[in-house]
C-alpha cells in the first residue's frame, strides 16, 4: 500500500500502482470526469500514470492553469495527428502549449498551408477527438527512438533525440500518431470538445535564423463550446482595444523604420501622458523618502563585467560602441542598477545614512529579435521607473513591505484591482544560472516570503523565475479582459553589493555590506502604458488623460468665446482644446467621442449670453449647463475622488493585511 496526501491534508491508502484518476474516482465520479492531469510531489503527471510511492497528489481540472496547459499540449498532438492524416509525409518540429492555446512547427515540404486550410484541419481534429483515443506513455531507449524517427524520415525529431540522455526518453501515442514527448497528457482525446485554429506564421527551427523556416500553426481548445465562444468574443474586444490601434487613433506614439524597429517615438499627447505618470510616481516616491538621480545612457564595458550583466546578457545587448581609444568599449545601458551602485560608492556611508533610496526614470536598451517586437509591450529602448534601495540587513523586510505599499497605490490608482503576487525563486535543481552564495540567497528568499505574508497578498510561488542575482516578487495583473500581465517587480539582492564591494560603517565602527532592493512599480513605462491603454480601452482616468476637455463652438461666431473658456480652464489647470473646425456640431461631437475626450463643452448663443457652457460627458451624453468655475469644480472633485478611491483601497488593503 502507498499513502497519498491530498490538498486538504487528508491521507488515504491505496494499492501501489493506483493512478491519480483512480484516486479521483474513489472521491467522486463527477470529479474523475473532469480530471485532466495530476500534480504529484510538485510535478505534473498524466492522471493515468501509476503511483508507486507515498506522495502528495493534487488533481488538476480545467480550472487549474496546469490542467489547461496539459489539455493544450495534448491538443497540439491531436493537431499533429490530423496533419499527418491530411498531409502524408509532413515532418514535425515541436508542439508546446503556450499561455493561451498551443502551436506546432511543421515542415510541409513543397505544400503551402495557409489560413484558408485551417477549417479543414479543425474538422479533422474534431473527427479524431470524437474517437476518445487514449494518450499512452511509453519509455523508449535512445537507440529505439532514433530507429523509429529514422524510419519515419523526420530530421527534426532525430536532432532533438541526439540531445537527450538515454533512459530519459518517452513516446506518447494516441490513435495513429506517436510523438517524442516527456508529457504530461490528458487521459483521452474526448476531453477536447471545442477547437479553433487561430493563424499560420513562419518560425525558424529552434529559433535560429540560420535554420529552415517552418510553418507554425496556432490553435486553442476548450472542454465546452460555450467557453470557446466566450474566448472569441474577448478576442474581438481585444482587437478593438489593441494599444497599437488606439495609440495611432489617439495620437500617442509612432514607430519609424528610419529611427529603428522597437524604438518608440512619443507624440505630444503620448509624451504628456507619460510625463504625468512620471510626476505621479515622483510625488509618491518623494513622500516615501526617495531621492532622484540621473545616469548616462552608455557606460564602459567594465561596469557590466563587474555587475555580471555582460556575462549573462552580453549576447542580447546591442553590440559594443568602440571609441578612437584602442581597446576601449562602451555599451548602451541595459540596466540602471550598476550605475546606482557607483552612485552609492561616491561617498562613505554610515549605518545612520541607511536606507538610501535612489530613484531614476532611466532609459535602457536591449536587443530584442525582430520577431519578438510587439508595439510598446516588447521594444528595444524603454524607460524603467527604477529605484534601488540600499539598506542594512535588519531593514530589508520593512523596506520591502513599504515598496509593496507603493506598488498597491499605483495599481489601485489606475484601477488594476485583480492581481496576484508571484514569488519568483531559484530553480530547485539547476543553480548554475545564478550568482552569489547560498546563505545570501536563503536570506533574500525568506525576506520576500515573509513580507508577502505580512501584507496578506494573494501569492503563487514559481521556482526558476528568479533574476540571476536574486529572488523577486512580480505583480501579475489581470486587465479588464482577464488577460494576465507582469507589471511591477521588487527584487532582493545580496550579490551586487558584494560584486561592487559596497560598504557602510556600522554602529560597531566596522565595515558591513548593505543589501540592495531593486524595484519598479510600473516596470517599463512603455509596457505599462500599453497595458493601461488596453485595460481602459483608451478611456484614461481623468487626471491622466492628455486632453480632459474639448470646447465645441456651434459656429465660427462663437470661436472667440470658446477660446476665452479655454483660457479660463487653463487657469484651473484643466487641459483641453477648441475644436473650431468648419464642421456641423453633430460631426464635432462624433469625432470627439472617437477621440475619447472625457468632456465636451458646447458653446452657442445662449451659453455666450449666460457666460456658461453646456457639458456633455464621453459615452454618457448631456450633463447640464454650468459656469466655467462650476465645471472646474466638477473636474477637480472627480479627480480627487479617483485618487482617494485608489489610495483608500491601498490603505484599506494594507491595514486589513
Amino acid at each position: 500500500m502507498i499513502k497519498i496526501t491530498l490538498p486538504d491534508g487528508s491521507v488515504r491508502e491505496y494499492p501501489k500502482g493506483t493512478t491519480s484518476l483512480q484516486v479521483a474516482q474513489s472521491i467522486s465520479e463527477g470529479l474523475a470526469r473532469n480530471v485532466l492531469a495530476a500534480k504529484v510531489n510538485s510535478q505534473v503527471w498524466d492522471a493515468t500514470r501509476p503511483l508507486t510511492e507515498d506522495g502528495q497528489v493534487t488533481l488538476l481540472t480545467w480550472n487549474d492553469a496546469e490542467g489547461k496547459q496539459t489539455m493544450w499540449h495534448s491538443s497540439a498532438h491531436l493537431m499533429a495527428e490530423a496533419l499527418e492524416a491530411l498531409y502524408p509525409g509532413v515532418k514535425l518540429g515541436i508542439g508546446p502549449p503556450i499561455e493561451n492555446g498551443f502551436y506546432y512547427d511543421v515542415d510541409f515540404g513543397a505544400t503551402s498551408v495557409t489560413t484558408e486550410d485551417l477549417p479543414k484541419i479543425e474538422a479533422k481534429m474534431q473527427e479524431l477527438a470524437a474517437k476518445k483515443s487514449e494518450y499512452l506513455r511509453k519509455d523508449v531507449s535512445k537507440a529505439d527512438a532514433l530507429r523509429y524517427f529514422t524510419e519515419k524520415n523526420d530530421p527534426y525529431k532525430l536532432e532533438l533525440i541526439q540531445d537527450l540522455p538515454d533512459g530519459q526518453i518517452t513516446f506518447y501515442t494516441q490513435g495513429h500518431f506517436t510523438d517524442l514527448c516527456r508529457g504530461p497528457h490528458i487521459p483521452n482525446t474526448g476531453f477536447i470538445k471545442a477547437i479553433k485554429l487561430m493563424n499560420v506564421a513562419g518560425a525558424y527551427w529552434r529559433g535560429n535564423e540560420k535554420n529552415k523556416m517552418l510553418t507554425r500553426i496556432y490553435g486553442i481548445t476548450f472542454p465546452k463550446d460555450k467557453e470557446l465562444k466566450e474566448y472569441l468574443t474577448v478576442l474581438e474586444e481585444a482587437k478593438k482595444r489593441d494599444h497599437r490601434k488606439l495609440g495611432k487613433e489617439l495620437e500617442l506614439f509612432h514607430f519609424s523604420e528610419k529611427v529603428g524597429m522597437g524604438l518608440p517615438l512619443w507624440l505630444p499627447k503620448g509624451a504628456a501622458l507619460r510625463e504625468r505618470l512620471i510626476q505621479f510616481m515622483q510625488k509618491a516616491q518623494m513622500q516615501a523618502g526617495y531621492v532622484q538621480v540621473a545616469t548616462p545612457h552608455i557606460a564602459h564595458k567594465n561596469l557590466y563585467v563587474t555587475s555580471g550583466h555582460y556575462e549573462k546578457y552580453g549576447k542580447d545587448s546591442f553590440q559594443p560602441i568602440k571609441t578612437p581609444q584602442e581597446g576601449e568599449e562602451f555599451f548602451l545601458k541595459p540596466m540602471n542598477c550598476p550605475h546606482h551602485c557607483e552612485i552609492y560608492k561616491s561617498s562613505p556611508r554610515s549605518y545612520k545614512d541607511l536606507p538610501l533610496r535612489l530613484a531614476e526614470f532611466g532609459t535602457v536598451y536591449r536587443y530584442e529579435q525582430h520577431g519578438e517586437l510587439h508595439g510598446l509591450t516588447r521594444v528595444r529602448g524603454f524607460t524603467q521607473d527604477d529605484a534601488h534601495l540600499f539598506c542594512r540587513p535588519d531593514q530589508v523586510k520593512e523596506e520591502f513591505c513599504k515598496v509593496i505599499d507603493l506598488v498597491l497605490i499605483v495599481l489601485n490608482a489606475l484601477d488594476f484591482r485583480n492581481y496576484t503576487a508571484q514569488i519568483s525563486l531559484r530553480d530547485k535543481e539547476d543553480r548554475s544560472k545564478y550568482i552569489g552564495n547560498e546563505a545570501n540567497w536563503q536570506l533574500a528568499e525568506q525576506a520576500i516570503i515573509e513580507a508577502a505574508a505580512e501584507k496578506g497578498l494573494t501569492t503563487v510561488t514559481e521556482y526558476g523565475e528568479a533574476a540571476f542575482y536574486g529572488p523577486k516578487l512580480d505583480f501579475m495583473v489581470k486587465d479588464a479582459l482577464g488577460r494576465k500581465w507582469q507589471l511591477g517587480t521588487i527584487q532582493v539582492d545580496y550579490n551586487l553589493p558584494e560584486r561592487f564591494e559596497l560598504e557602510y560603517t556600522g554602529s560597531d565602527n566596522q565595515k558591513h555590506r548593505p543589501v540592495m532592493i531593486h524595484r519598479a512599480p510600473f516596470g517599463s513605462l512603455e509596457r505599462f502604458i500599453a497595458v493601461l491603454i488596453e485595460h481602459c480601452a483608451g478611456n484614461f482616468p481623468l487626471w491622466l488623460t492628455p486632453d480632459q476637455v474639448a470646447i465645441l463652438p456651434i459656429s465660427e461666431r462663437f470661436n472667440e468665446y470658446a477660446h476665452q473658456v479655454l483660457q479660463l480652464l487653463n487657469n484651473y489647470d484643466i487641459r483641453g482644446y477648441v475644436d473650431d473646425r468648419d464642421e456641423k456640431i453633430g460631426r464635432k461631437i462624433r469625432d470627439n467621442e472617437m477621440k475619447k475626450t472625457p468632456y465636451m463643452l458646447i458653446v452657442g448663443e445662449k451659453e455666450v449670453a449666460d457666460k456658461k457652457v453646456a457639458v456633455r460627458k464621453h459615452s454618457k451624453g448631456d450633463e447640464g449647463v454650468y459656469s466655467v468655475e462650476e465645471f472646474s469644480n466638477i473636474i477637480k472633485t472627480e479627480i480627487e475622488n479617483d485618487f482617494k478611491k485608489g489610495i483608500a483601497t491601498s490603505e484599506k488593503e494594507t491595514t486589513h493585511h
